[in-house]
């Protein structure tokens, strides 16, 4: 921690002289974890503030003081952004700034607190017949600002761009305590540097989001979902070429399924049924959202007959009613918790050049075969170029029995992937998972001026030690 402090009695009485009672929080398990049990908490001190002033406060009283501050949203993270396992800092967690303050739909705008829950936002872009399109499989506990903070994707980037191109202003306390008013409704602010596109995807290093302006867009008067079995991942990125000459950004998500995922499904029981009678070794969940003159159920007719006759695929169902289109989804989002029941050795969020995708899975598989007899379940954001790469034992045998081999298959991954010139986190983001590999695979002229950024803004050090920096 070099010359920061950890919380200590002697503080948390200066705090409690300069806030009130209800910003104060017990210290409980939720604050202390994170999902994938990688990392836990070393203890600290929860404050949940109920305003910009007293986030301000807060961070003031930190910086004067030398200690630590650890953001905290919805607790969602992939990669322990979200918990410090060396220190007891101040936990900030933005749980009381919820409120939607503003919907502008003339505008396509909608002004958030950082504490707003993502499914509460999307739900309030509804009531005034909007579509906020940031759709994550945590979205009924994650928080806009962790979002933002991290520069979420999710499943329709394809089409709508992610988190950080879905904001157009943030508020925001910097590290001194001084706060950017910076909640503008342009699409057009040609004023020097973009502190909102700094401050999204910083994973709270360079300051504290309190509110963000965020783009709304029409909804789509017809949707329609397909399940689609395609020969090999080549032949999916024909079918997406395909689907984009027909139909261009009607298109909301494309998404690439391994036989794999849908066998753990089976065993985690998870999913609920599958269509196909017999299991493909690969599928893509194509989501459509379209104009009110279109029929999407058409449209997806016409590219299957056009994919089968093109030797693409032979078989698929297409969403004849909400709850069947729910079922298809049900089936994508529920992979995550099913590889969680199975019992991942290493897991890899990538992104690479989409030509690049049919034959860089074909030789990670190879060249892991010859460490192992592992199971891989390749799934993800085919559009966008986003995998989820996820390494798995042999059946019936325990990741224990395989933990000496996790880092030979993580730097296996991600050399290859750095090969390709793709990116060893697509959308996770680094938190204290994977500094090492940010040093080993970024570009040296980059990180020289991430580094000289964050000594700028935070000399102190005092937000969120050990996120993408290493401690060292």
């Amino acid at each position: 921690m070099g010359d920061l402090k950890p919380v200590d009695v002697a503080f948390e009485t200066r705090l409690r002289a300069v806030l009130p009672d209800p910003v104060f929080r017990p210290l409980t398990p939720a604050y202390q974890e994170e999902p994938r049990g990688l990392f836990r908490g070393a203890g600290g001190l929860v404050l949940a503030p109920s305003s910009v002033d007293e986030v301000a406060t807060i961070i003031r009283e930190c910086a004067a003081s030398r200690v630590p501050v650890v953001p905290f949203g919805g607790g969602t993270g992939l990669v322990g952004g979200q918990v410090m396992p060396d220190a007891a800092p101040v936990i900030l967690s933005l749980e009381r700034m919820a409120k939607i303050r503003a919907v502008h739909p003339s505008e396509n705008v909608l002004i958030a607190e950082a504490g707003a829950v993502l499914a509460d936002i999307q739900a309030a872009a509804d009531e005034v017949d909007r579509l906020f399109p940031l759709s994550l499989a945590s979205e009924g506990s994650c928080r806009i600002g962790g979002c933002l903070s991290t520069n979420a994707g999710g499943v329709n980037v394809l089409r709508y761009g992610s988190a950080r191109d879905l904001c157009l202003g943030v508020e925001a306390v910097l590290p001194d305590g001084s706060i950017h008013h910076g909640l503008k409704r342009l699409r057009k602010d040609n004023t020097g540097f973009d502190l909102r596109a700094l401050l999204c995807g910083a994973e709270g290093t360079l300051g504290v989001i309190t509110a963000a302006s965020l783009r709304l867009f029409p909804q789509p008067a017809r949707q329609g979902t397909a399940l689609l079995t395609v020969r090999n991942p080549s032949a999916a990125l024909d079918m997406l070429a395909m689907a984009q000459a027909r139909l261009g950004q009607g298109i909301s998500a494309f998404e690439l399924i391994k036989g794999t995922g849908l066998d753990f499904l089976r065993i985690a029981d998870l999913g609920g049924a599958q269509p196909f009678a017999a299991r493909p070794d690969w599928s893509v969940l194509i989501d459509l959202g379209l104009g009110a003159g279109q029929d999407p159920e058409a449209e997806l007719a016409t590219l299957f007959a056009d994919a089968a006759r093109a030797g693409l695929t032979d078989d698929g169902v297409i969403a004849q009613s909400e709850g069947q289109r729910a079922a298809f989804w049900k089936l994508r989002e529920d992979i995550p918790l099913a590889n969680r029941a199975i019992g991942v050795i290493s897991s890899h969020d990538i992104s690479l050049p989409l030509s690049a995708i049919p034959t860089f899975l074909s030789e990670a598989d190879s060249a892991l075969a010859q460490l192992g007899p592992f199971r891989v379940n390749a799934f993800g954001h085919l559009g966008d170029g986003n995998l989820h790469y996820n390494v798995f034992p042999p059946e019936g045998q325990t990741v224990a029995a395989y933990a000496d081999r996790r880092q030979r298959v993580r730097s296996i991954v991600y050399d290859l992937v750095q090969s390709y010139a793709g990116s060893f986190s697509a959308e996770h983001g680094i938190g204290r998972l994977k500094p090492e590999e940010l040093n080993r695979y970024g570009d040296p002229a980059r990180l020289v001026a991430m580094r000289a950024i964050k000594d700028a803004l935070d000399p102190c050090g005092i937000m969120n030690p050990g996120v993408i920096f290493s401690s060292a």
